[in-house]
């Protein structure tokens, strides 16, 4: 009985962890890294299935990824370094450091600023509009980063200040980031597992209103940008690590709250804006004027297509009633890839009305345009 009275009093708390990395030969793989891999695998497989059910072409996630990720992630590194910049230009600071990402060092804001540059650049190759684009990825930059956070917790960074709740962070006492005059066995807040939740819990609220509302022209990006700097603020503010201080209105706080808030009412206004505009199906078309496969059937079918009326909300059918935002009267679905109006109407009535012989029949010419121009 009185060994189990001990063991009740024992507070609990989380481990740090005593891996960050294995190697293999003379490269050394970091647990860091393999968090920001992690996270990036789940936002593509993510924003993959959005961007299909959307109508995009397939196949676009991963032309403009190639360009958004490299982009991304030099972004967010030069926003580190700059917004931290002691490590790097201080007196005792180390320009060596900069390329070393594995050891830590990524701004959210530096990474989607860049990165919306490279994806605007692969949106514009695919011939798709980068605000749809924006949309479909919006839940999956927050998974990213809710697994990439994991990262703060195997390089044991970025904590908060000392806690004795339940759940608080252990720092290894010789560890480089442990605070300097705090006692060995010092608790902390574990900021990455506050920011990693709070993320997770944004992605089903970010899901949940798009299935709602069906936001278009951005509006999801910018939902997402209002909910993450919201929780940033105040997650930011328990944080100890050095950083930059500035001074607005009388009150002096880390650079990251300042812009989190500046971030949070620009996204405000900009939603609110976007809310307040009609919506159209040119609009809420995922392709950029003279790239919809729409235009090119029309050429190709003829005034045998020009007729076709069959429509469709967009989802599939028997799916329930959803709200849209400002939503045209009207709204027709986009044929099948590759797929001409006319022969869409003849597959889904399994009849052919068409005068034998022309493009749209399936008899002669192409049924729709070629792969490398949705693209």
């Amino acid at each position: 009985m009185q060994t189990m009275s001990s063991a009740l009093v024992i507070p609990a708390s989380i481990p740090s962890p005593g891996w960050a990395g294995f190697t293999i030969g003379p490269v050394t793989i970091h647990a860091y890294a393999l968090c920001i891999l992690a996270g990036i695998v789940a936002a593509l497989w993510l924003t993959n299935r959005r961007w299909l059910a959307r109508g995009g072409p397939e196949g676009t996630v991963w032309d403009v990824a190639i360009w958004a990720i490299p982009f991304g992630i030099i972004g967010g590194r030069l926003y580190h370094v700059f917004s931290s910049p002691d490590a790097y230009f201080g007196p005792n600071g180390n320009l060596a450091l900069i390329p070393q990402i594995w050891l830590g060092g990524l701004g959210i804001w530096g990474a989607v600023a860049l990165g919306l540059v490279g994806a605007w650049i692969g949106c514009r190759r695919a011939g798709v509009k980068l605000t749809a684009f924006m949309d479909a990825a919006a839940p999956g930059l927050l998974l990213a980063q809710a697994i990439g956070r994991w990262g703060n917790w195997f390089n044991q960074e970025l904590f908060g200040a000392p806690t004795d709740l339940p759940w608080g962070l252990q720092i290894d006492a010789d560890n480089p980031n442990f605070p300097a005059g705090a006692e060995p066995g010092t608790l902390f807040h574990p900021t990455f597992l506050y920011e990693s939740l709070w993320n997770l819990a944004g992605v089903a609220l970010l899901l949940v209103l798009d299935r709602k509302f069906r936001f278009r022209r951005g509006m999801l990006f910018w939902l997402y940008v209002a909910y993450y700097t919201l929780g940033r603020v105040w997650i930011e503010m328990l944080r100890i690590d050095d950083a930059e201080m500035i001074t607005l209105f009388g009150v002096t706080q880390r650079l990251n709250v300042w812009t989190s808030l500046l971030l949070l009412v620009a996204a405000l206004v900009i939603f609110g804006v976007l809310a307040r505009m009609p919506r159209t199906v040119e609009s809420d078309s995922v392709y950029l004027p003279g790239h919809a496969p729409e235009a090119d059937n029309s050429v190709e079918a003829g005034p045998a297509a020009a007729g076709n009326g069959a429509s469709q909300t967009e989802g599939d059918a028997g799916a329930p009633k959803q709200t849209e935002v400002n939503a045209p009267e009207t709204k027709t679905k986009k044929p099948g890839k590759n797929v001409s109006p006319a022969s869409h109407r003849d597959t889904v009535t399994g009849t052919s009305k068409e005068p034998e012989g022309s493009s749209a029949s399936g008899t002669s010419g192409t049924a729709g345009p070629a792969d490398g121009e949705e693209k």
